[in-house]
């Protein structure tokens, strides 16, 4: 028997559609995963493409530390892959303790661009991308005295969530990544709600569209792989994360791939990255909401295209050549089962609930669509796969047990 000698990599995140496309991706291309998951029910600790499995309950503990530093004096070189920002956070603060695992981390510094949104929109201006109108309060005096200048309606958004997130939980509030303000009365109920905390999320002037994502891999400086997305349908209704998306072709948004191209380039950033617009197709107008420095909530899709983003992680953190790739698949759609049905019933039974008063409901489309994308050939989805059916198996049981 012979014993494979390339390096393998380890994917530390394994609860998420978003690791076990990375897993699944680097197995298929023959690459040894090695998967650590917090959590013993996660979904990708099911594939059949880890070589190596654990589970590791402290996230971001010494004990983690320990196993990954054990998993490098078992296997020498490997790479190693996070999924999350807060792992990315904590792996950058612990670069020194890895020993010979190679870590995909970008520059420190260009990690805080990208964690920070307030300083994302300041380095978008500077390279001429257009930004919503934001005002970022930072006392309960100033919070109040915008109620009336803002241009309600405004989405709010804290600068970064992985940071406010303990302050918030302890004081017993929980942490919305979007909310909807239509007026002043609802402004000043929400500045009064964060008082205690001393921070307040910035507002922002709600733009019009849908979600448009531009995915990046950048190495020594140079975009050398490049996709788009653009989403069909959101969860939540007004705007969240995609639970269908099509592939777009790349000989469109050509101008704004160079615009995204050179944010990343001001900021040093290396490696994976997502640049997010809000883009209206009846004018064309594309404003950038953030920047994810990392692999994407619909990175199933990347994979279902071959664009190849993990197996270039995962050569360019070792070192080695990247690898030579097939221009990526348009058209290709993917889809979020669980979520597509949560959508419909707000849509078809909770319309009061959906917070963007300019959504339009179209209940008979939405269900013809749901319905016509089981007969897509081109249509794939985040967590089944015909080749690797046991982290859905996994999955439906969760959603059974409500977990």
């Amino acid at each position: 028997m012979t014993v494979p000698t390339d390096p393998p990599c380890i994917v530390l995140g394994l609860e998420t559609q978003i690791g076990l496309a990375v897993v699944r991706e680097l197995g298929r291309a023959g690459v040894r995963v090695i998967g650590i998951a917090h959590d013993s029910r996660a979904i990708g600790l099911h594939s059949r493409y880890l070589t190596e499995a654990l589970t590791v309950p402290e996230p971001r503990s010494a004990a983690l530390l320990q196993a990954l530093r054990d998993i490098g004096q078992r296997h020498g070189n490997c790479s190693l892959l996070a999924i999350s920002e807060v792992n990315l956070s904590w792996l950058d603060s612990h670069r020194d303790a890895l020993g010979p695992l190679q870590a995909a981390l970008p520059d420190s510094a260009a990690l805080r661009w990208v964690l920070d949104k307030s300083r994302t929109l300041q380095a978008a201006r500077a390279v001429g991308i257009e930004v919503p109108e934001s005002h970022d309060p930072q006392s309960l005096p100033e919070a109040l005295a915008l109620r009336a200048v803002l241009p309600y309606p405004v989405v709010l958004k804290w600068k970064d969530p992985n940071a406010v997130a303990p302050l918030l939980r302890a004081h017993g509030l929980p942490l919305l990544k979007t909310e909807y303000v239509h007026g002043p009365e609802g402004w000043d109920a929400a500045a009064r709600r964060y008082a205690p905390l001393s921070q307040w999320p910035m507002a922002q002037r709600y733009c019009p569209g849908v979600g448009l994502g531009q995915f990046f891999f950048m190495h020594r400086g140079q975009a050398v792989r490049r996709f788009q997305h653009v989403r069909v349908a959101e969860w939540p209704p007004e705007g969240g994360f995609s639970s269908v998306c099509d592939a777009v072709p790349l000989d469109a948004h050509a101008g704004l791939q160079e615009l995204s191209v050179r944010l990343l380039q001001h900021i040093g950033w290396e490696g994976v990255a997502m640049v997010e617009y809000r883009w209206d197709p009846a004018t064309g107008r594309a404003v950038l909401m953030e920047i994810n420095g990392r692999f994407w909530g619909s990175f199933p899709l990347a994979v279902q295209a071959g664009a190849g983003f993990a197996r270039l992680a995962h050569a360019a953190a070792l070192g080695l050549p990247l690898p030579v790739l097939t221009p990526p698949l348009a058209p290709q759609r993917c889809r979020m089962l669980s979520t597509e049905l949560k959508r419909l019933v707000r849509i078809v039974l909770q319309p009061t609930r959906i917070a963007d008063p300019l959504f339009q409901r179209r209940p008979g489309h939405e269900l013809a669509r749901f319905l016509g994308d089981f007969l897509r050939p081109d249509v794939g989805y985040y967590v089944w796969s015909s080749d690797d059916p046991r982290p859905w198996l996994r999955d439906l049981s969760n959603l059974v047990q409500g977990r």
